[in-house]
């Protein structure tokens, strides 16, 4: 009678220098490292979904802390969080078939077939690559639209500027802008989390009445509906900023969506 565990023990039984067990002990250990990896992957993911919706939540509770009156506006509203949906940038129509939830905008970015790499000719923010989708953040009651929250970051001085802007439901009037994230020059650069300096930005318009975007930082004191001061000392921020408004709000970025937003609504 056959013994069934015999190939095996004749197997390990061989020389250690043995080519046969060589090649079958290097296979081994990779059909045992690649079922590790599986099963601690498939346990993991409970809690690596937990984590990533704590970050998402996170970043939510960030931004609506940052943007000023926003918890306010909230209240008022009646609502406890903005609700989240993706956006395809090249059209401005709903990705609704994605889970804007668990979308993570940097690792869009990184890969090739969900970004698009821009061309000097139009990358006036200087982020190099664009996701084809990005998150926005929308305040509304009963279907009517009250606020609508676009994340925008481009290149500062020293750093990459991150911001939320809020735009009040005529999709014109700047509600707030809030600096999420930014490492320019402290005491110049910086001052673009100056409360007093973020204080202008509530009625500021971003575009005229042809449609052009016109917000801008200007040198001394703004003087009409689409300029908010600039930043003493800080010209290289100050530009940054601007750039990255204009390239956010126009054809790359969101204004092929808030031009379906005034034509379609939500």
């Amino acid at each position: 009678m056959a013994k069934p565990f015999a190939p095996i023990r004749n197997f390990f039984a061989r020389s250690n220098d043995d080519l046969v067990k060589i090649i079958g002990m290097a296979v081994l250990v990779a059909l045992v490292s690649s079922a590790a990896v599986s099963v601690t992957s498939v346990m993991l993911k409970p809690y690596q979904d937990a984590n990533r919706a704590a970050e998402q939540q996170a970043r939510m509770d960030k931004m609506l802390d940052t943007l000023p009156g926003m918890r306010d506006l909230m209240m008022e509203t009646g609502v406890d969080t903005l609700e989240t949906r993706l956006v395809n940038l090249d059209d401005g129509s709903f990705a609704d078939s994605a889970d804007a939830a668990s979308f993570d905008l940097d690792a869009a970015i990184q890969d090739p077939e969900a970004s698009v790499a821009l061309d000097a000719g139009v990358d006036i923010a200087a982020i190099k690559r664009r996701a084809n989708q990005s998150p926005v953040y929308l305040l509304q009651k009963d279907g009517d639209l009250k606020l609508i929250v676009l994340p925008v970051y481009g290149a500062g001085y020293q750093s990459t500027l991150r911001a939320a802007l809020a735009i009040e439901a005529d999709l014109v009037t700047i509600a707030a802008l809030a600096i999420i994230e930014q490492g320019d020059t402290p005491g110049f650069g910086a001052r673009i989390e100056d409360p007093e300096w973020l204080a202008q930005w509530p009625g500021k318009k971003i575009a005229d009445e042809t449609g052009t975007i016109r917000i801008e930082l200007v040198r001394g004191e703004a003087s009409t509906p689409y300029e908010v001061d600039g930043i003493s000392g800080a010209t290289y921020t100050s530009n940054g900023v601007t750039n990255l408004l204009h390239f956010w709000l126009g054809d790359m970025g969101f204004g092929p969506f808030l031009t379906r937003l005034r034509q379609e609504g939500l």
